[in-house]
């Protein structure tokens, strides 16, 4: 296989999702860090080799490049277990994975960016105004996911896929934000169900 390398912040869930999928699936990343804080990702040099739109994860295979976490989680997956073989199931992992950026990460990612990593004392007066509306969001987002969970082990069939992974980088450490994970038991109980995986690694290693 071409090496696969991982252009990332550490501490972003986007990053981690790749960095877990890849050790579910016992493959090896070579990792490179770039400190948002600080705009490393926004540099000439950045912008004109990894990224042209200055973000990450970044998933380099070999010479080439691919944007976008789930994308990339996907390209990992390919062909393994963690990717449904039933047809519907497997519309269904995308839908759920295509709900985590669109109505879970941009709340309950945005809020742990802006109290825990950034502090909201740094924060713009137009990014403050966001807080609650996100804060509430975010609420709806897990609540709809502690619903879903009720009575079920994984979000979409019988056995765990890329829609637990992509939608566990960011809700375990939703707390962060200011979000109660004890609030939602069903949750919590899928929590546990995934740091038991055969290969887990935290978010911290």
């Amino acid at each position: 296989m071409e090496t696969l390398i991982l252009h990332e912040y550490a501490d972003s869930g986007n990053c981690y999702k790749i960095r877990l999928t890849a050790a579910l699936l016992g493959l090896t990343l070579d990792r490179r860090h770039y400190d948002v804080l600080k705009g490393e990702t926004r540099t000439p040099a950045f912008l004109a080799t990894v990224n042209a739109n200055g973000r990450i994860p970044v998933l380099q295979i070999g010479t080439r490049f691919l944007p976008e976490s789930n994308a990339a989680c996907v390209w990992l997956a390919d062909r393994s277990a963690l990717i449904p073989h039933d047809r519907f199931d497997h519309a269904d992992m995308l839908r759920w994975m295509f709900w985590e950026q669109y109505s879970h990460e941009p709340n309950v990612a945005t809020v742990r960016f802006w109290r825990t990593l950034v502090g909201e004392a740094a924060l713009n007066d137009a990014q403050r105004a966001q807080i609650a509306g996100k804060v509430q969001a975010g609420k709806a987002a897990l609540a709809l996911m502690d619903d879903h969970l009720r009575g079920r082990r994984w979000m979409v069939g019988q056995a765990v896929s890329l829609a637990d992974i992509t939608l566990y980088a960011y809700t375990h450490v939703a707390d962060q934000g200011g979000f109660r994970l004890s609030d939602y038991p069903a949750i919590q109980a899928w929590l546990a169900r995934i740091t038991a995986l055969p290969g887990y690694v935290p978010i911290t290693a």
